[in-house]
């Protein structure tokens, strides 16, 4: 019986890796049936994702051979078998549109994810998790509470065994440690626009100052505010004519369109961490 992996790797460029990466599978009955690399001339490392069939070794067996292939290449490397979507939690505040989009992405099968939990500091959304058959969990956080509304959230990402967190317009800053727990395996999305608005009503902002783009950008969640490493970003065209309430509008839709290509990506696998940037193999 095939079984079908995607094995992502990195390590200092060499030549011979490609061949070397192909011959392993070779010899141990794989198949390859996509495969894509990159040689980052900046920092002189190696990327790859190769998606592949195997059916003469199992699992475990297929993982200790290629710890033992890794070492000489000082390797860092991930197999993903296909057949298992990525655990996932999303976190929300009081505006559902990226949320929305998600689930029903995920419920059509556009989606490899198996969602685990919603997560709210509000109840608003609890309805829409009962209709996907979701679990709705609502922790409130202050200032007060934020440790311990953490604390909370943290321990159902551990129960669920959730390899992905996303923040799907979550209003709430997470600390220092949180992130650090989450490293390169949460994203989130927040609006893009030229020149930056912060604060209340962005797009009250951006329509004052009579911009002629907004756009949407998702990325890895770092202690660094809006500041990780980016996955996906996108941009729309506006003018003159149009008001709040379409900047708003459009900007919502660009917002859930690019999370969701970024989730998607990451869920495939396709999406290797390169110090403050990412490796998209799309």
């Amino acid at each position: 019986m095939q079984h079908h992996y995607v094995l992502t790797l990195s390590c200092q460029d060499r030549p011979g890796i490609v061949h070397a990466v192909s011959g392993f599978l070779l010899d141990n009955g794989g198949n390859i049936e996509e495969a894509a690399q990159y040689n980052d001339p900046d920092t002189g490392l190696f990327f790859m994702r190769v998606q592949f069939a195997c059916g003469q070794l199992t699992q475990d067996d297929l993982r200790v051979r290629l710890k033992l292939f890794a070492e000489p290449f000082a390797m860092q490397w991930t197999l993903h078998p296909m057949a298992e979507p990525v655990r996932t939690v999303i976190f929300v505040s009081k505006e559902g549109h990226c949320l929305n989009d998600l689930m029903f992405r995920w419920k059509s099968g556009l989606l490899p994810l198996d969602i685990r939990a919603i997560v709210s500091n509000h109840r608003d959304f609890y309805q829409l998790a009962a209709s996907y058959n979701v679990p709705f969990h609502h922790i409130p956080v202050t200032g007060a509470t934020k440790a311990q509304a953490e604390a909370k959230q943290l321990e159902i990402i551990r129960s669920e065994g959730a390899e992905l967190v996303v923040l799907a317009r979550y209003m709430q800053i997470l600390s220092n440690d949180l992130c650090r727990e989450l490293s390169g395996k949460a994203i989130n999305i927040h609006h893009s626009f030229l020149p930056s608005f912060k604060g209340a009503k962005p797009y009250y902002q951006a329509h004052d100052r009579g911009v002629k783009l907004i756009g949407a950008t998702a990325h890895y969640v770092t202690a660094d505010l809006d500041e990780g490493p980016i996955i996906e970003q996108d941009v729309a065209r506006v003018d003159h004519t149009d008001t709040v309430e379409d900047l708003t509008a459009l900007g919502r839709d660009t917002e859930s369109q690019v999370l969701a290509r970024a989730v998607k990506w990451h869920s495939e696998h396709r999406v290797l961490l390169n110090g403050h940037k990412t490796v998209v193999f799309k």
